[in-house]
């Protein structure tokens, strides 16, 4: 696509940047333009060239060929402090706030009000807080420690500590990837606000719902070029996402039929003192079962107690009959259960290790013996499963935290799957993954259960439930409130469910 001038708006623009690592094109002519008081979304499948972007407005990378405009004039970031001085702000998916100090101190690190003799003037500093709260609308209190609050409260501080910078830009990096709905309307009404202060706003989401609710354009990238910039208004979601993979995606649900077998995992009255209680269900071979319901509801809580990481205070849990010794994920592991959690970088991965070690991780007695893992063993299966998942990577020796989150995704269940289980649970298995990744899991998924694997899949994105779930089962408040068929189960039942509108139906 040719590149198109900034517009007399603009207050931040790139000009046919082309950024290059090694032999790896990055960026190739790409030009953006980020007007005052609008909302721009930029997407674009994972390593379509967004976060090498991001890096190059926030001057953490310098552009090979191109320029970067500010007011219209060409500027050169020489680090992140100078893009940080010219007011261009980000905030990114997890905040990096100091945990023991207070919200006022995290804002103005290193920069707060002075008085007599240079000491540090706490009143007026609590005042500039507070005065950032009530401009954000915002109740948080400036003396109030930042270990504890959550994600969203912690991005409210990140956004604060931007304005304290005068930031004219504000680069948002996948903030509402860990949000609750709540959270992110609040998130969106500060957006909003800081729109109507003259703020341009750049947004990151693989949320196609949230860039129409928020943006009023996009840009699209492909490969590290650009695909298409364009007004929201006329678009649908469906053309969207077709800029952003390439093709048509006929499926983003691609449920294939299967033969329901035994039951594979029999769960009964599971109950969690103050977490959850009296939960019960049967997941047969063959079958996707997805448990729904909102943010704290316990879905989480539930999976990790059947699978062992958590004791619960009574139940029973049977793997193809055969009752499961409690608070062991050896013994379930043993029994042919599977866990792929919903933080993948903090519970399912070990950055630091390669993506051949992570994925034999599970199998080491398979891929070795004596104590000694073999090196040929090991990468024979890890390439093994690369293939069949369809794995994007450089080679399998290469750290796992080089890779994109689908990948790294995969990675998590090519662990798993190694061990060939019986019953698979995934908590938000596409939780933070583009699109088209998203439907070759949703491919993966479906498949596995056509081969009489009993899966298990938590999700707090509806459309996924709807589209993938053969039952849906409901929690609110640590109870199961419904059981849905697919051909029952619609947005409005779910969630009345989930909110706690109708009783049980069905539950075992």
């Amino acid at each position: 696509m040719k590149p198109s001038a900034p517009g007399p708006d603009a207050v931040l623009a790139l000009e046919d940047v082309s950024k290059s690592f090694g032999a790896v094109r990055a960026l190739r002519g790409v030009s953006l333009s980020l007007a005052a008081g609008e909302a721009h979304a930029l997407a674009g499948e994972n390593g379509a060239g967004k976060s090498t972007l991001i890096k190059t407005l926030a001057g953490v990378h310098r552009p090979d060929t191109g320029t970067v405009l500010l007011d219209g004039r060409p500027v050169a970031f020489h680090g992140p402090a100078d893009a940080r001085d010219a007011g261009i702000a980000v905030i990114y998916q997890e905040p990096t706030l100091f945990p023991d100090l207070s919200i006022a101190e995290n804002i103005f690190m290193g920069r707060q009000p002075r008085a007599a003799l240079r000491r540090i003037d706490r009143g007026a500093t609590r005042r500039a807080t507070a005065g950032l709260m009530r401009r954000l609308g915002v109740d948080l209190a400036a003396d109030r420690p930042a270990r504890g609050l959550s994600i969203a409260d912690q991005q409210i501080v990140e956004i604060a500590k931007a304005l304290s910078f005068d930031a004219r830009v504000l680069i948002m990096d996948e903030p509402t990837a860990a949000l609750t709905g709540s959270e992110v309307a609040r998130l969106f009404a500060v957006v909003e606000a800081l729109r109507a202060e003259g703020a341009a706003v750049l947004f990151i989401s693989h949320r196609i719902e949230e860039m129409f609710a928020l943006c009023q354009r996009v840009t699209v990238l492909r490969d590290g070029a650009l695909v298409s910039s364009r007004p929201l208004d006329g678009l649908t979601e469906d053309d969207l996402v077709r800029s952003m993979v390439g093709r048509d995606l006929d499926e983003l649900y691609p449920k294939q039929p299967a033969a329901l077998g035994d039951t594979a995992l029999s769960v009964r009255r599971l109950t969690r003192e103050g977490v959850f209680h009296d939960v019960s269900f049967d997941i047969r071979r063959g079958e996707i079962v997805a448990l729904a319901g909102l943010v704290g509801a316990g879905r989480s809580e539930v999976a990790q107690a059947v699978f062992g990481v958590d004791r619960p205070d009574a139940g029973r849990v049977e793997v193809d009959g055969r009752a499961l010794r409690p608070g062991s994920p050896t013994a379930a592991m043993a029994a042919g259960l599977a866990l792929v959690p919903e933080d993948r970088r903090q519970r399912g991965l070990v950055m630091d290790m390669s993506i051949e070690r992570n994925i034999g991780l599970t199998g080491l007695d398979a891929v070795g013996s004596a104590g000694l893992v073999s090196r040929t063993l090991e990468h024979a299966r890890a390439a093994d499963w690369a293939v069949r998942l369809r794995l994007k990577y450089s080679r399998l020796t290469d750290l796992v935290g080089v890779l994109s989150g689908g990948n790294q995704q995969k990675v998590v269940l090519a662990k798993w799957l190694a061990t060939r289980p019986s019953v698979l649970i995934v908590d938000e298995p596409t939780r933070g993954i583009d699109v088209g990744t998203k439907a070759e899991v949703h491919r993966l998924l479906s498949s596995l259960a056509a081969e009489g694997l009993a899966v298990l899949m938590i999700s707090s994105d509806l459309p996924e439930v709807l589209g993938m779930a053969d039952r849906v089962l409901v929690m609110h408040e640590g109870r199961l409130t419904a059981e849905i068929p697919r051909d029952e189960a619609d947005e409005e039942t779910v969630m009345a469910a989930a909110t706690g509108r109708t009783e049980a139906k069905g539950a075992a």
